[in-house]
């Protein structure tokens, strides 16, 4: 049987990081992937470009955690978004930062990335190896092995790192959660987050692949309460809404068992209704002969004008010097309020994260240990801890796989830990 200090489950971006940390203290770390290749996942995010976090200070990425952001305080602080930067550019990875504090390989390549980790991992000795683990074995209240599809591992400490459910493709079966659960943690319920949206109805199908840029998204649930306001852009569908906008938004719409949402797209943002009134006041003045959905060429883009008519109740072939005041409030409306009901979230395949998982008050902040099991450590997405988009998931990722993993090295030189047999270095 083998045995080494540390097991990580999950060759992600926290279980990478977490392995890196732990070797730094100085353990004998062996990986355990089921994929071929580690980090499948960081390939897909950025559009294959890896936004790999945000360039801001730690205050500013708890206020983008809508979720449990007091649990990841310490492991922010520890590893902010700075000493990130600094780690992958010592690693050889040239970065960049574009809009809203985006941070990119300047390659614009996640391969670069995943390329960086990787060879660390091999010139720092860690022992990759290629299996699903399958349980954690717990002895006297401590974990002491791993049992894969291969055989036991002994350990003194396992470190949890399977991610979520989103991207099953990637390898993301939710294993990690179960593992978790068996050994006496809550598991709050997974749901899709950061996820496209479902309408309840048809105008989304009939704008299908439209996409708009500086637009207001304002959600609002059953009670009118908003629930999210942003300027960004987002996309039409054949079933609904996507695109940057949207899946933000979707991180703040986790009840749609028992609420009912709706999103309401200010088309003019730049202009308050006075002004917005004016201007079509004098396009219509401009070419008062002209037939109105002619007009309305200079106010939208042309998939979109056959909605507006409908929502407007101005028939296309009136001329403008024929609409009433009345209609042209109501075109003022639809532009600055269109509204589309929301039905659903599309499916956890679709996600880009999951929400949910093992609840953080079972887990200590300081140290990402079990408070159930001596030796059992969790890093990303596992944790029920979410952030909106901008680099700020994968932040969260590399913090908590950096803090789990020096934790864990620390545990073992204490001499905590019993592997299943004695086994000495």
């Amino acid at each position: 049987m083998e045995h080494t200090d540390i097991v990580v489950i999950g060759g992600g971006a926290a279980g990478m990081m977490a392995a890196l940390a732990a070797r730094e203290k100085g353990a004998e770390v062996t990986l355990i992937e089921p994929n071929e290749k580690l980090g499948r996942k960081l390939y897909i995010t950025g559009k294959g470009r890896c936004n790999l976090t945000n360039d801001c200070n730690p205050e500013a990425v708890l206020q983008n955690i809508p979720n449990n952001s007091r649990f990841l305080y310490s492991a922010v602080n520890r590893f902010p978004p700075a000493a990130v930067k600094e780690y992958f550019e010592t690693l050889g990875v040239p970065l960049k930062t574009e809009r809203g504090g985006r941070v990119f390989p300047k390659s614009d390549k996640a391969a670069d990335i995943i390329d960086a980790l990787f060879f660390a991992l091999r010139r720092r000795r860690v022992n990759i190896i290629k299996a699903r683990a399958e349980r954690l074995i717990v002895k006297e209240g401590a974990v002491s092995g791993v049992k894969t599809e291969k055989g036991i591992i002994g350990c003194r400490a396992a470190i949890l790192a399977t991610g979520g459910l989103s991207y099953p493709l990637t390898g993301s079966t939710g294993e990690g959660h179960l593992m978790a659960a068996e050994l006496g943690h809550t598991v709050l319920p997974l749901k899709a987050s950061l996820v496209p949206l479902v309408e309840d109805g048809t105008l989304c199908s009939r704008m299908q692949g439209l996409s708009l840029r500086n637009v207001t998204l304002t959600v609002k649930n059953m009670k009118k309460k908003v629930v999210f306001q942003e300027q960004g852009e987002l996309l039409f569908t054949h079933y609904g809404l996507s695109g940057p906008l949207v899946l933000s938004a979707s991180a703040h719409m986790q009840d749609f068992d028992s609420d009912h949402y709706v999103a309401i797209i200010d088309l003019k943002p730049a202009l308050d209704e006075h002004k917005l009134e004016e201007r079509i006041l004098r396009d219509f003045s401009a070419q008062p002969n002209r037939n109105f959905q002619n007009i309305l060429e200079g106010l939208l883009p042309r998939l979109m004008i056959p909605v507006i008519l409908d929502l407007t109740g101005i028939p296309g072939e009136t001329k403008v010097h024929l609409v009433s005041k009345q209609q042209r409030r109501q075109l003022v409306e639809s532009l600055k309020r269109f509204r589309i009901e929301i039905l659903e979230p599309r499916s956890i395949d679709e996600a880009i994260i999951t929400a949910g998982g093992v609840k953080t008050g079972e887990i200590n902040p300081g140290t990402m240990m079990s408070k159930k099991v001596s030796g059992l450590f969790f890093a990303g997405e596992l944790i029920d801890v979410d952030a909106y988009t901008g680099g700020f998931n994968l932040q969260i990722a590399w913090c908590t796989g950096r803090v789990a993993g020096e934790s864990a090295g620390d545990y073992c030189k204490r001499g905590n830990g019993n592997a299943i047999s004695e086994h000495s270095h």
